[in-house]
């Protein structure tokens, strides 16, 4: 194992549990007379060696660990973390999930609401945890960059709240990601450049180590050691870059209590499917006795798409420890490790089956708020397409093209420079237009035998919704260059999963099934492969803010958009202005 790999190890199991545990005293924090709390941190995005896979290679790491170092905070908190980059790269960070209500210069991705931080520059993100406990992340938001710049952020309930479930003896992050021998940045740029798929990664991973299931990496393997009878929280995150993963632990159940820093009705599962972006807390109830074996906890990917992909399994194990002992004292002696059984890597029903079992808790203390009338319906198709091949250039991608990906055919361009500034100063003349079509400019059998031509149309166009309207958007998957799974996240919002299914959506039959007394409330949804998710939303957050598909190469391929939530006519619904050291392009 890498220096780096004990390092972290070390930090999960004495550091950050305790954390988590009490959440007592802790560095660079600052309790106000009013009893707020304003947290600290310093974040140096630099260069780190790292060897995985017995393969060395330079990447871009937070405060020298990978993954990086957990944020953490209560509800009511405030968090104020100073990124500084030291690195050749351009670097933006997002705080996955977090509302951004009043916080907007905050939210991160790259030249939507802010410049990148560039070489030698430092910028000061500044939120309040508001409304929000449970797991959410942060990462990278430009280019590849967030294969390595990750980590989790930890929600507490403010003093004195409980769980709405049984307090658990520890609590464990577990963030799944991928691992590339080469560089992220390299391997996006050359599929950009060639039009065709990037190369996939050479092993997923569990809180960064790849485990035994891979050559070479008996000794890079993420160890849970647990007592017997005993109740563990695991607040699990997918930070792969471009795969959904199945993730079970052998000869054990798992309680879902919540889903992207929501709670939900608890369910019972051996199987979890967990798309990028998405986080989820489980409840581990161990054995009452101590059993004569180890256990894999095995990840690896559910795939719909047409092109290659990572078929390969990650594992760490579980390991079983005597009361008195923190370490097993026969390890060595125990038995061939017990392997878990995981669903068919295409297995679309099980999928959404999974994804149907999902509830919130729709009680007086945690209610649904789901708008139950619509002022602005929308339809997105969302999928991939290509571009032409330019001049002289041979291209890899479908018949000679390039591969793109779109929403109702609309590629997003990235502009120059943020969006959120252009629209605040009112000069956004040459960096955006507000005619995004809500619904698509030709219609078409979308599941069905694709259309001849699969070009998308580049632009940079925005959807523009009144402050606090009530939102109804069908996201419908197409299968012009085959049908797949997109997992698309919102910025800035919640949104409530009122249906889903198979095929065509139909307005005039499937409303009429959807849930509006407990459906699940998230920031990250997959649109089912060969089918539709339709969401509702309340537009409460002004400013501008992202929505993509959170597979990094669709992504990069343009499946993303921007909304404009116009301010509403109080001085607490208008953006504020921005911040002094606002990063420039």
């Amino acid at each position: 194992m890498s220096p780096l790999s004990y390092q972290f190890a070390a930090f999960l199991g004495a550091f950050l549990l305790s954390i988590i545990s009490s959440l007592g005293l802790f560095p660079g924090v600052v309790v106000a007379q009013n009893g707020a709390i304003t947290r600290h941190y310093t974040f140096n995005i630099r260069l780190q060696n790292v060897t995985r896979l017995c393969h060395t290679k330079s990447l871009v790491a937070v405060n020298g660990k990978f993954p990086g170092p957990p944020i953490v905070a209560r509800e009511g908190d405030r968090v104020v973390v100073k990124v500084v980059n030291h690195v050749q790269y351009n670097v933006s960070i997002h705080w996955h999930g977090i509302r951004q209500l009043q916080s907007q210069w905050s939210d991160g991705p790259a030249y939507i609401t802010q410049c990148p931080i560039q070489t030698g520059q430092r910028y000061v993100y500044n939120f309040t945890i508001i409304g929000q406990r449970g797991t959410l992340w942060w990462h990278a938001h430009i280019s590849w960059l967030r294969a390595t710049v990750h980590g989790p952020i930890i929600l507490l309930p403010k003093l004195n709240v409980p769980y709405p479930f049984a307090k658990p003896y520890k609590e464990v992050p577990i963030i799944f990601g991928e691992w590339w021998n080469n560089d992220t940045e390299a391997v996006i740029s050359q599929a950009l450049q060639t039009g065709g798929g990037p190369n996939v990664s050479d092993a997923y991973t569990i809180n960064g180590l790849p485990g035994p299931l891979y050559n070479c990496s008996q000794n890079e393997t993420f160890k849970l050691k647990v007592k017997p009878g005993k109740t563990y929280l695991l607040r699990l995150i997918n930070a792969a870059l471009n795969d959904e993963l199945f993730f079970s632990i052998a000869n054990h159940s798992l309680t879902v209590v919540e889903a992207d820093a929501l709670y939900v009705k608890p369910f019972k599962t051996n199987i979890l499917l967990i798309t990028p972006g998405q986080t989820t807390n489980v409840l581990l109830k161990t054995k009452r006795q101590h059993p004569n074996a180890r256990f894999l906890m095995e990840a690896r990917p559910y795939f719909t798409g047409q092109g290659t992909f990572d078929n390969t399994a990650t594992a760490g194990i579980l390991e079983y420890v005597s009361s008195s002992s923190s370490s097993s004292s026969n390890s060595s002696k125990l038995p061939v490790l017990v392997k878990p059984t995981l669903p068919a890597i295409n297995d679309t029903a099980y999928a959404a089956n999974f994804s149907s079992k999902f509830r919130s808790l729709a009680n007086a203390q945690f209610p649904a708020n789901v708008p139950k009338t619509v002022d602005k319906k929308i339809f997105f198709t969302v999928g991939l397409g290509s571009n032409p091949c330019p001049k002289n250039q041979t291209c890899q991608g479908p018949n000679g093209t390039k591969f793109a990906a779109s929403i109702n055919n609309i590629s997003f361009v990235l502009p120059k420079t943020a969006i959120l500034q252009s629209y605040f100063s009112r000069k956004s003349n040459g960096v955006y237009t507000t005619d995004f079509p809500s619904t698509p400019l030709i219609p078409f059998n979308y599941t069905g035998t694709p259309p001849n031509n699969t070009m998308v149309i580049n632009g940079t166009k925005l959807e523009v919704v009144p402050f606090n309207a009530s939102v109804e958007l069908v996201l419908q998957d197409t299968s012009i260059l085959g049908a797949e799974s997109h997992p698309l996240h919102l910025h800035g919002h919640n949104f409530f999963v009122v249906g889903q299914g198979f095929g065509n959506f139909d307005p005039n039959k499937d409303p009429a099934n959807y849930n509006l007394v407990d459906p699940v409330e998230r920031n990250t949804v997959a649109v089912p492969s060969g089918g539709w998710v339709a969401i509702r939303f309340f537009a409460d957050n002004p400013g501008v803010w992202f929505m993509h598909c959170h597979i990094e190469v669709h992504l990069s391929w343009g499946l993303k958009m921007a909304w404009i939530v116009l301010d509403g006519n109080l001085p607490n619904q208008k953006i504020p202005p921005p911040p002094l050291d606002l990063p420039k392009c």
